[in-house]
Protein backbone atom coordinates (compact mmCIF):
# COMPACT_ATOMS: atom_id res chain seq x y z
CA UNK A 1 0.00 0.00 0.00
CA UNK A 2 1.16 3.57 -0.68
CA UNK A 3 -1.24 6.43 -0.07
CA UNK A 4 1.68 8.83 0.31
CA UNK A 5 2.37 10.29 -3.16
CA UNK A 6 5.99 9.83 -4.19
CA UNK A 7 6.12 13.29 -5.77
CA UNK A 8 5.94 14.74 -2.26
CA UNK A 9 7.01 12.03 0.17
CA UNK A 10 10.35 11.18 -1.41
CA UNK A 11 11.36 14.71 -0.36
CA UNK A 12 9.02 15.57 2.53
CA UNK A 13 11.26 18.08 4.31
CA UNK A 14 11.54 20.19 1.15
CA UNK A 15 7.78 20.22 0.59
CA UNK A 16 7.09 20.96 4.25
CA UNK A 17 9.45 23.95 4.24
CA UNK A 18 8.15 25.14 0.88
CA UNK A 19 4.55 24.66 2.01
CA UNK A 20 2.85 24.80 5.43
CA UNK A 21 6.13 25.36 7.32
CA UNK A 22 7.51 28.08 5.06
CA UNK A 23 7.54 30.48 8.02
CA UNK A 24 10.15 28.25 9.69
CA UNK A 25 12.39 27.84 6.64
CA UNK A 26 15.99 29.00 6.41
CA UNK A 27 16.21 29.38 2.65
CA UNK A 28 19.30 28.79 0.55
CA UNK A 29 17.80 28.67 -2.94
CA UNK A 30 17.82 25.01 -3.96
CA UNK A 31 18.52 24.07 -0.34
CA UNK A 32 16.66 24.81 2.86
CA UNK A 33 16.62 23.74 6.47
CA UNK A 34 14.80 24.16 9.76
CA UNK A 35 16.40 26.31 12.47
CA UNK A 36 18.70 24.28 14.69
CA UNK A 37 16.48 24.79 17.74
CA UNK A 38 13.43 23.47 15.85
CA UNK A 39 14.59 20.21 14.26
CA UNK A 40 17.79 18.86 12.64
CA UNK A 41 16.37 18.44 9.12
CA UNK A 42 17.42 19.96 5.82
CA UNK A 43 16.53 19.31 2.19
CA UNK A 44 17.58 19.83 -1.41
CA UNK A 45 15.29 20.68 -4.32
CA UNK A 46 17.14 17.98 -6.24
CA UNK A 47 20.28 15.90 -5.64
CA UNK A 48 22.61 18.17 -7.62
CA UNK A 49 26.08 19.52 -6.92
CA UNK A 50 24.76 23.09 -7.07
CA UNK A 51 22.12 22.35 -4.44
CA UNK A 52 24.73 20.70 -2.20
CA UNK A 53 26.89 23.84 -2.39
CA UNK A 54 23.88 25.94 -1.40
CA UNK A 55 23.15 23.61 1.51
CA UNK A 56 26.78 23.92 2.61
CA UNK A 57 26.24 27.63 3.28
CA UNK A 58 23.44 26.77 5.73
CA UNK A 59 25.54 24.39 7.83
CA UNK A 60 27.98 24.78 10.70
CA UNK A 61 30.70 22.32 11.83
CA UNK A 62 28.97 21.59 15.16
CA UNK A 63 25.43 21.49 13.77
CA UNK A 64 24.70 18.18 12.01
CA UNK A 65 21.45 17.79 10.06
CA UNK A 66 19.61 14.90 8.43
CA UNK A 67 18.74 14.84 4.73
CA UNK A 68 17.07 12.21 2.59
CA UNK A 69 19.79 10.47 0.59
CA UNK A 70 18.57 10.24 -2.99
CA UNK A 71 21.94 9.86 -4.70
CA UNK A 72 23.16 13.21 -3.41
CA UNK A 73 26.62 14.12 -4.78
CA UNK A 74 29.34 14.01 -2.14
CA UNK A 75 31.74 16.91 -1.63
CA UNK A 76 34.81 17.00 0.64
CA UNK A 77 33.51 20.05 2.52
CA UNK A 78 30.72 17.94 4.05
CA UNK A 79 31.29 15.25 6.67
CA UNK A 80 29.04 12.21 6.30
CA UNK A 81 28.39 10.91 9.79
CA UNK A 82 26.03 8.02 9.28
CA UNK A 83 22.75 6.85 7.81
CA UNK A 84 19.38 5.67 9.07
CA UNK A 85 16.91 3.54 7.14
CA UNK A 86 13.36 4.61 7.93
CA UNK A 87 9.90 3.40 7.04
CA UNK A 88 7.21 5.86 6.02
CA UNK A 89 3.88 4.62 7.35
CA UNK A 90 0.38 5.95 6.66
CA UNK A 91 -2.76 5.46 8.73
CA UNK A 92 -5.28 3.34 6.87
CA UNK A 93 -8.68 5.03 6.41
CA UNK A 94 -10.13 1.72 7.60
CA UNK A 95 -8.43 1.97 11.01
CA UNK A 96 -11.06 1.98 13.76
CA UNK A 97 -9.00 4.15 16.15
CA UNK A 98 -10.08 2.34 19.30
CA UNK A 99 -8.32 3.25 22.52
CA UNK A 100 -7.11 0.27 24.59
CA UNK A 101 -9.41 -1.14 27.24
CA UNK A 102 -8.84 0.02 30.80
CA UNK A 103 -9.12 3.21 32.83
CA UNK A 104 -9.05 6.43 30.85
CA UNK A 105 -6.15 8.82 31.08
CA UNK A 106 -6.06 12.58 30.93
CA UNK A 107 -4.43 13.83 27.75
CA UNK A 108 -3.23 17.43 28.05
CA UNK A 109 -1.97 19.87 25.40
CA UNK A 110 1.72 20.80 25.47
CA UNK A 111 3.44 23.92 24.18
CA UNK A 112 6.19 26.48 24.73
CA UNK A 113 5.91 26.40 28.53
CA UNK A 114 6.56 22.64 28.46
CA UNK A 115 9.51 22.67 26.04
CA UNK A 116 12.20 21.70 28.55
CA UNK A 117 10.34 18.68 29.92
CA UNK A 118 9.39 17.58 26.39
CA UNK A 119 13.07 17.62 25.41
CA UNK A 120 13.99 15.71 28.57
CA UNK A 121 11.41 12.99 27.88
CA UNK A 122 12.25 12.53 24.19
CA UNK A 123 15.99 12.47 24.93
CA UNK A 124 15.36 9.18 26.73
CA UNK A 125 14.06 7.61 23.51
CA UNK A 126 15.76 9.43 20.61
CA UNK A 127 18.35 11.99 21.77
CA UNK A 128 18.87 15.07 19.64
CA UNK A 129 15.80 14.96 17.42
CA UNK A 130 13.45 16.97 19.65
CA UNK A 131 14.72 20.48 20.33
CA UNK A 132 13.70 23.45 22.48
CA UNK A 133 11.50 24.93 19.73
CA UNK A 134 10.21 21.75 18.09
CA UNK A 135 6.81 22.51 19.60
CA UNK A 136 6.44 25.23 16.92
CA UNK A 137 6.00 22.53 14.26
CA UNK A 138 2.51 21.51 15.34
CA UNK A 139 0.23 20.30 18.11
CA UNK A 140 1.63 18.22 20.97
CA UNK A 141 -0.13 16.27 23.68
CA UNK A 142 1.05 14.47 26.79
CA UNK A 143 0.18 12.40 29.83
CA UNK A 144 1.37 13.21 33.33
CA UNK A 145 1.94 10.98 36.34
CA UNK A 146 0.20 11.68 39.64
CA UNK A 147 3.17 13.81 40.72
CA UNK A 148 2.93 15.96 37.58
CA UNK A 149 5.89 14.40 35.74
CA UNK A 150 5.47 14.23 31.96
CA UNK A 151 5.61 10.50 31.22
CA UNK A 152 4.32 10.17 27.63
CA UNK A 153 3.80 12.42 24.62
CA UNK A 154 3.08 12.58 20.90
CA UNK A 155 2.69 15.37 18.38
CA UNK A 156 3.25 16.70 14.89
CA UNK A 157 6.49 17.38 13.04
CA UNK A 158 6.64 17.79 9.24
CA UNK A 159 3.53 19.35 7.73
CA UNK A 160 2.53 18.61 4.15
CA UNK A 161 -0.69 19.73 2.51
CA UNK A 162 -3.29 17.37 3.97
CA UNK A 163 -0.65 15.16 5.63
CA UNK A 164 0.57 16.01 9.15
CA UNK A 165 3.41 13.78 10.35
CA UNK A 166 3.13 12.21 13.79
CA UNK A 167 6.34 12.39 15.78
CA UNK A 168 7.79 12.69 19.26
CA UNK A 169 5.92 9.53 20.27
CA UNK A 170 7.50 8.23 23.45
CA UNK A 171 6.86 6.95 26.96
CA UNK A 172 9.14 7.13 29.98
CA UNK A 173 10.69 3.67 30.56
CA UNK A 174 9.13 3.43 34.03
CA UNK A 175 5.63 3.77 32.57
CA UNK A 176 5.78 1.59 29.47
CA UNK A 177 3.30 -1.24 28.99
CA UNK A 178 0.30 0.86 30.05
CA UNK A 179 -0.91 1.74 26.55
CA UNK A 180 -0.11 5.44 26.95
CA UNK A 181 1.57 5.87 23.57
CA UNK A 182 -1.29 4.10 21.81
CA UNK A 183 -3.88 6.34 23.44
CA UNK A 184 -1.94 9.44 22.44
CA UNK A 185 -1.61 8.19 18.85
CA UNK A 186 -5.34 7.45 18.66
CA UNK A 187 -6.12 10.87 20.13
CA UNK A 188 -3.98 12.68 17.56
CA UNK A 189 -5.16 10.49 14.68
CA UNK A 190 -8.80 11.20 15.56
CA UNK A 191 -8.10 14.94 15.49
CA UNK A 192 -6.51 14.57 12.06
CA UNK A 193 -9.36 12.49 10.70
CA UNK A 194 -11.96 14.96 11.98
CA UNK A 195 -10.15 17.68 10.02
CA UNK A 196 -10.01 15.56 6.86
CA UNK A 197 -6.26 15.00 7.22
CA UNK A 198 -4.22 11.82 6.70
CA UNK A 199 -1.84 10.83 9.51
CA UNK A 200 1.60 9.46 8.65
CA UNK A 201 4.91 8.93 10.40
CA UNK A 202 8.52 7.86 9.93
CA UNK A 203 10.18 5.23 12.08
CA UNK A 204 13.56 3.53 12.13
CA UNK A 205 13.34 0.27 10.18
CA UNK A 206 15.01 -1.52 13.12
CA UNK A 207 12.56 -0.30 15.77
CA UNK A 208 10.45 -3.46 15.85
CA UNK A 209 8.46 -2.52 18.96
CA UNK A 210 7.38 0.85 17.56
CA UNK A 211 6.53 -0.65 14.16
CA UNK A 212 4.37 -3.29 15.86
CA UNK A 213 2.58 -0.56 17.84
CA UNK A 214 1.88 1.46 14.70
CA UNK A 215 0.63 -1.60 12.82
CA UNK A 216 -1.66 -2.32 15.77
CA UNK A 217 -3.22 1.14 15.53
CA UNK A 218 -3.78 0.74 11.79
CA UNK A 219 -0.71 2.21 10.10
CA UNK A 220 0.56 0.52 6.96
CA UNK A 221 4.03 0.75 5.43
CA UNK A 222 4.20 2.93 2.34
CA UNK A 223 7.93 2.85 1.53
CA UNK A 224 11.41 3.06 2.98
CA UNK A 225 13.72 6.08 2.78
CA UNK A 226 17.37 6.49 3.71
CA UNK A 227 18.35 9.44 5.90
CA UNK A 228 21.93 10.73 5.90
CA UNK A 229 23.44 12.65 8.83
CA UNK A 230 25.82 15.34 7.62
CA UNK A 231 27.68 18.36 8.93
CA UNK A 232 30.00 21.01 7.60
CA UNK A 233 33.72 20.29 7.76
CA UNK A 234 35.43 22.31 10.47
CA UNK A 235 36.62 25.41 8.68
CA UNK A 236 35.07 28.89 8.41
CA UNK A 237 32.47 29.55 5.75
CA UNK A 238 34.48 32.36 4.14
CA UNK A 239 37.09 29.81 3.04
CA UNK A 240 34.49 28.15 0.84
CA UNK A 241 33.47 31.48 -0.67
CA UNK A 242 37.13 32.21 -1.40
CA UNK A 243 37.64 28.75 -2.85
CA UNK A 244 34.62 29.04 -5.09
CA UNK A 245 35.64 32.54 -6.20
CA UNK A 246 39.11 31.21 -7.00
CA UNK A 247 37.62 28.34 -9.02
CA UNK A 248 35.47 30.84 -10.92
CA UNK A 249 38.44 33.12 -11.68
CA UNK A 250 40.49 30.21 -12.98
CA UNK A 251 37.60 29.00 -15.10
CA UNK A 252 37.09 32.48 -16.55
CA UNK A 253 40.82 32.79 -17.25
CA UNK A 254 40.86 29.42 -19.01
CA UNK A 255 37.82 30.41 -21.06
CA UNK A 256 39.45 33.68 -22.15
CA UNK A 257 42.69 31.87 -22.98
CA UNK A 258 40.79 29.39 -25.11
Amino acid sequence: MSDLPESVFLNPVWHSLRGPHRQLAIDGGDACRYPADVTPFAALAEPSAAAVWQLLQLLEPDDPVWIIDAGTPRVPEIIYQGSLLCLQMVLSPRAALHAPAGPGIEIVPLGAANAAEMVALTDVAFPGFFRSATYKMGAYFGVRAADGLLIAMAGERLRLEGYPEMSGICTHPAHRGKGLARQLIVHLAALHRNQGLVSWLQVSATNANAIALYHGVGFETARSVMLQRISRAGHPKHEDHTKRADHTKRADHTKRAA
